[in-house]
């Protein structure tokens, strides 16, 4: 009997996300990497496109998640139900179904995780703007859908100018242990962790 196909998807929160992680296809080329590009960030939309991905099969449901727009009311509280909900595997054997779905979070966005393709830092970003001009040093970057599509791949376009994926790993993980033993709840991202369990997906 074949082994099953393991399929990935993931519902990343905006254009930034849904266009990275196509670039990444290159990389996992064994995965089925089904970035959907939500129209706009809200729980519920979230919620229903899990829902969505479950129905479909879909071994694992990763979700990126920017922590900024979740340290306010009620998004928190309706995040964190969100997860619980989903904290355990869903297993209906009679349907066919097992799906584990994972939430990847980074605060305060996605582009920490760009900033730490070309270096560390664990400096408190009250805004994305400077967060935005720190990651302008190392590689000129534009939160726009032109500037996306003009690169041609986000994850190509910062290794060709000397940024490197497993350097992002490195520093989103230290991130993260940092973030463990202080309790620092701000500048980290779990996506070294997702790049990992991509890479055992393969």
């Amino acid at each position: 009997m074949g082994k099953l196909r393991q399929t990935a998807l993931i519902l990343g929160e905006g254009p930034t996300e849904f266009f990275y992680f196509k670039s990444l296809c290159d990389v996992f080329k064994r995965l089925t990497i089904k970035p959907d590009y939500p129209k706009h960030t809200n729980i519920k939309e979230l919620e229903a496109k899990i829902a969505e991905g479950v129905a479909m099969g879909y071994s694992h449901i990763f979700c990126i998640i920017d922590m900024d727009t979740k340290d306010k009311e009620p998004e928190r509280s309706q995040y964190q139900k969100l997860k619980a909900k989903y904290a355990k595997p869903i297993n209906k054997p009679k349907k066919g179904i097992y799906c584990e779905v994972e939430f990847f979070e980074t605060h305060r966005c996605t582009e920490l995780f760009f900033l730490y393709y070309f270096r560390y830092t664990s400096r408190p970003y009250d805004t994305q703007e400077p967060l935005l001009k720190d990651l302008n040093q190392c590689v000129e970057y534009r939160k726009t859908i032109e500037f996306f599509i003009k690169t041609k791949g986000l994850h190509g376009y910062f290794e060709r100018n000397g940024g490197s994926l497993d350097k992002a790993i490195v520093n989103a993980n230290r991130s993260i242990d940092e973030k463990q033993k202080s309790d620092r709840d701000y500048t980290n991202s779990e996506l070294g962790r997702l790049m990992e369990e991509l890479k055992e997906l393969e």
